[in-house]
């Protein structure tokens, strides 16, 4: 399972990651479903779940920490260690697609469940192979590879079932609450795992991950999930075939897929380098920088609401984006630990701004027969973008060193956001987008 979005714990560290968040932008798309912001905690399916995710994202997040530290631990090279995201990032590029379509064709639950049994497997055999110490660069990568193979396949379906937990009327607090428990957990989890690195070393980061995932196993071993009639008929290339044909046609798709891809590229840089940059404050301090981020993630989702009122949805986006680029930028050039701190929380802060509205549209521009086909062609977008974007800016680290591949990174974030200003995100598309297809 992937831990990179809300409500979607990855062994991914999503992913982050893989990562991926969902905000409280949603309670300004649709005003009509406005609710208390802990009202979905009330319903015991949501809750129970909610508890799991987070016990989940923690556990992937010490993963990515023991992921990257190792990596350093083993090679000091700019492009091994940037291809640790690249390593987790790459399956969407192989079954994304197929995987968005599957999980429009079969019982979600149960491919829920395969999917997080891989991961277990995954991450208790690399644990082992750590303490055994038969761990090698290449190895690393193989199997955060097969973890990144098994949350490209969990992800659509754990996209999709977020309204099967949670009563209509709740839906967008629910979004809300995913957004902070994931980021509980960023802030939580990378200092746990930069702690338990120090005590114990990588190996126990990583079976500490397979453990993480037992609880959302359980919640989907008990969940009597209803027959669902929205189910894809046919073979699986007509599943893929309609959900691209959908994706090419609908204007606010094209507009959610173009703003993404112009912005992931860009931002994958400051991720995939922060284990070079961090390896002279140790693997707490490596820990308590990915905390940082984490803490800023959280306090721009609850910024997010009254900055809403200020700005317009593609105004968040722009405002975001140049911040975020300015803090990938100076963290090239701060050497100091408390001063990169700060860098890390503001750069979080602006992740969570533009996130929350790619987020949010992906979740709500597409009818529910297609929701897990629209979902995977974002998750492609978004995640390949990261993969390709950590690949390209460890290459360049690698020959430019570490501030200027930063600064070219910035610079392609500017860049994409004056190329792609013509595709505007607005709250009227993103209310009505999934009015656009009936079924």
């Amino acid at each position: 399972m992937r831990k990179r979005f809300a409500l979607k714990p990855r062994g991914s560290p999503l992913t982050d990651m893989t990562d991926t968040v969902h905000a409280p932008l949603s309670t300004n798309l649709a005003p009509r479903q406005q609710a208390s912001p802990w009202a979905p905690l009330r319903e015991p399916l949501f809750r129970s779940l909610w508890v799991a995710a987070v016990i989940s994202y923690v556990g992937t997040w010490m993963q990515n920490v023991g992921a990257g530290w190792l990596m350093t631990q083993l090679t000091m090279s700019p492009l091994m260690v940037s291809l640790v995201q690249a390593a987790s990032t790459m399956p969407v590029f192989l079954v994304m697609l197929p995987a968005g379509a599957l999980a429009d064709m079969v019982d979600r639950r149960r491919l829920l469940l395969i999917t997080q049994a891989w991961m277990v497997v995954a991450a208790a055999l690399l644990g082992i192979f750590t303490l055994l110490e038969h761990v090698t660069p290449w190895i690393l990568l193989l199997f955060t590879f097969l973890l990144g193979l098994g949350a490209v396949m969990n992800d659509p379906a754990w996209q999709a079932i977020t309204p099967e937990i949670v009563s209509p009327r709740r839906h967008a607090s629910a979004v809300a609450l995913n957004s902070v428990g994931f980021n509980v957990a960023r802030a939580l989890g990378p200092a746990l795992g930069g702690m338990v690195i120090t005590l114990a070393g990588s190996g126990t980061a990583f079976l500490l991950n397979a453990a993480s995932f037992f609880g959302v196993i359980l919640f989907l071993y008990r969940w009597k999930r209803p027959p669902s009639e929205d189910i894809a008929q046919g073979s699986l290339r007509d599943a893929i075939r309609m959900g691209l044909h959908y994706v090419r046609t609908a204007e606010i798709v094209r507009c959610v897929l173009i703003r993404t891809a112009a912005f992931s590229l860009g931002a994958s840089s400051l991720l995939a380098l922060l284990p070079l940059l961090a390896r002279p404050h140790g693997a707490t301090g490596y820990g308590l920088l990915l905390g940082s981020f984490g803490l800023g993630a959280l306090g721009g989702a609850a910024c997010m609401p009254r900055l809403r009122t200020r700005l317009s949805v593609d105004g968040v986006v722009s405002f975001a984006i140049v911040l975020f680029a300015l803090m990938t930028f100076a963290a090239g050039e701060v050497h100091r630990f408390l001063p990169l701190m700060m860098v890390l929380f503001v750069s979080g802060t602006a992740w969570i701004g533009i996130l929350a509205c790619l987020n949010v549209a992906a979740q709500t521009m597409s009818p529910i027969v297609l929701r897990a086909r629209a979902l995977s062609a974002y998750l492609l977008v978004l995640q390949g973008g990261m993969a390709a974007g950590s690949a390209i800016w460890g290459a360049v680290a690698s020959r430019l060193g570490i501030p200027m591949a930063l600064l070219c990174a910035a610079l392609a974030l500017v860049i994409g956001l004056v190329a792609v200003r013509r595709y505007r995100l607005t709250s009227h598309d993103l209310e009505l987008a999934p009015s656009v297809v009936r079924d």
